[in-house]
């Protein structure tokens, strides 16, 4: 069902209950998605439609806040069953969804191939000419409805968030982090941390990319992970804290023996602290669990942020 402004929460499925979502944003009878899952989110993404008696023919906009595989691995698979659809995307992010190689050779080498079909499915190419690249400040029309998308680096450097002045709110993929429901206190309020990539983390862009998101005075975000959350300057404050936090602990790790489980052990501790202080009642180990992958991520991508800042450090030799 769609709220009040015409969005409706898809769960994608991926993973577990309540862990991935897209969105359906339906205006005038017409609709566009804001990212979309693997291939095997299609039948929740058309069920959306139905749910509003929209047809794919009906659905002008592919969104894509970046091209990882949780967000935009089904892109390929969805557009060719949106007749009408115009996929639009970061400009670093275009030619991984034009000629998706890189992208599945990437996640191949990390899951293996049998993990990519059983998780992934196809992630299939967009013909080029269905693509439109997206520059920071651009807008997309949606039968009238203006969607405003601006360049979010921090998380990754293709990532674009997309602002609705209707609904007064952020589509933000993952520059401001996760936020499961499992963690809300009894009041309801959310619990929220940052993600970071393993490949192209960076605090001080997202902690600027957050600052900008907040200069909308925004009403809500819609996250990827999981859903629409308000309260946005408390868990904006949340998030900068807490990258302030998680660089200072990979810094640390790197006097320990065993960097990367100190750090996957440190990280968890931090989590749990905060989850505890915000009147989450899960257990430390139901916590642990939760955010099990979550952790694993987030340290390589603290490590992998550190070591490139260590390179850019290296004085140069010179004769």
């Amino acid at each position: 069902m769609s709220d009040a402004h015409g969005i409706v929460t898809i769960d994608t499925g991926f993973q577990r209950p309540h862990f991935d979502a897209a969105y359906l944003i339906v205006e005038n009878g017409r609709g566009a998605f804001v990212d979309c899952g693997t291939q095997h989110s299609i039948p929740a993404m058309l069920a959306a439609l139905q749910s509003q008696r929209l047809s794919p023919a009906d659905v002008d906009w592919l969104i894509l806040t970046h091209v990882h595989l949780d967000h935009a691995g089904g892109a390929g698979a969805l557009m060719r069953v949106l007749p009408n659809a115009t996929l639009a995307v970061h400009p670093r992010g275009a030619p991984h969804m034009i000629d998706p190689e890189k992208l599945v050779a990437g996640a191949t080498a990390v899951y293996g191939e049998e993990e990519i079909a059983r998780s992934y499915g196809e992630i299939a190419p967009v013909p080029a000419e269905r693509v439109r690249v997206v520059e920071d400040g651009d807008t997309i029309d949606l039968a009238g409805r203006t969607l405003l998308c601006i360049d979010t680096p921090g998380h990754a450097r293709h990532h674009l968030c997309v602002w609705d002045e209707r609904s007064r709110s952020w589509f933000t993929g993952d520059t401001f982090g996760l936020s499961y429901r499992e963690f809300d206190n009894a009041a309801g309020e959310p619990f929220v941390i940052p993600t970071t990539s393993p490949v192209q983390f960076e605090p001080e862009p997202l902690k600027a990319s957050i600052a900008a998101m907040l200069a909308r005075n925004p009403d809500a975000m819609r996250l990827t992970h999981y859903g629409r959350v308000g309260d946005v300057v408390r868990l904006a404050r949340d998030l900068v804290e807490q990258i302030d936090a998680m660089v200072a602990l990979v810094r640390q790790a790197q006097g320990e023996a065993d960097r990367h489980q100190w750090l996957v052990a440190a990280l968890g501790e931090l989590y749990i602290s905060r989850a505890k202080a915000h009147g989450c009642t899960l257990s430390p180990d139901e916590t642990r669990a939760l955010l099990a992958i979550d952790i694993e991520l987030n340290a390589q991508g603290l490590e992998i942020w550190l070591a490139r800042q260590k390179h850019a450090e290296r004085p140069v030799q010179v004769g």
